[in-house]
């Protein structure tokens, strides 16, 4: 048998659709955090999840900062107030009052607090895959994050990404080197509850948009009309 080679590895229909599901219900948890302490063994699972996720060139240009300390959260969440405040004067009137309204992070309340960053130099400055687009090591955190978003709500646990913050305010929070890009700050925990929708549309931000709006063939903004993937996406 060829160790190479992954043997079963069709899923059920049951596991595909638990899948879906997992897609489906993940929210951007925000206010709804409970002090439940999360077991160690249930955080590394998460973060082999994360570390399994595709990278360009197989770089792996990821580092995990578990954050529990809460001075630690506390730095972090005065970055975030610092942020928060200059933000909300960036938007009219009327959005700049929702704004103010909506509860954006939950640093302080949730459990763990997750910096996940990217070393840009990790294999050197030539990597399959990134030589014409160099941003390629950036995505690939990116793919880790949800990755590990995903594999939280397998766990009934929430997350939150905390992207109104200062890179070089997180960095001096946290003791990262300037070389090092940080890409996100998660809270992570278990929740009273998840929003049937997202927070966001569910407060009139804005609206999901129509899948079928975005969708085109063979080109930018091309399509007959006639394409029956079109009804699929009705």
């Amino acid at each position: 048998m060829d160790a190479t080679v992954q043997h079963n590895a069709d899923f059920s229909e049951e596991e595909r659709d638990a899948v879906y599901r997992c897609i489906a219900t993940r929210r951007d948890v925000r206010g709804q955090f409970l002090p439940d302490p999360i077991p160690d063994e249930v955080l590394a699972r998460l973060l082999a999840a994360a570390h399994q996720a595709p990278s360009v060139g197989f770089m792996q240009p990821w580092d995990f900062i578990v954050v529990r300390d809460p001075e630690a959260k506390r730095r972090v969440h005065a970055a975030f107030s610092d942020a928060h405040t200059e933000a909300a004067g960036m938007f009219d009137d009327g959005r700049a009052a929702t704004y103010r309204r909506l509860k954006l992070e939950g640093v302080l309340e949730a459990p763990i607090g997750l910096c996940v960053t990217c070393d840009r130099d990790r294999t050197g400055p030539v990597v399959i895959g990134r030589t014409h687009q160099p941003e390629m090591d950036l995505y690939s955190v990116v793919c880790a994050v949800q990755t590990l978003w995903l594999a939280a709500r397998a766990e009934n646990l929430g997350v939150g990404w905390v992207s109104i913050v200062r890179y070089d305010d997180l960095r001096a929070a946290l003791g990262i080197p300037p070389r090092i890009q940080p890409i996100a700050y998660l809270c992570i925990g278990r929740v009273s509850h998840f929003f049937a929708k997202p927070e966001l549309e569910t407060a009139g931000w804005l609206p999901r948009l129509p899948l079928r709006d975005l969708v085109w063939f063979d080109g930018w903004h091309q399509r007959t009309g006639r394409e029956p993937l079109l009804t699929e996406l009705d």
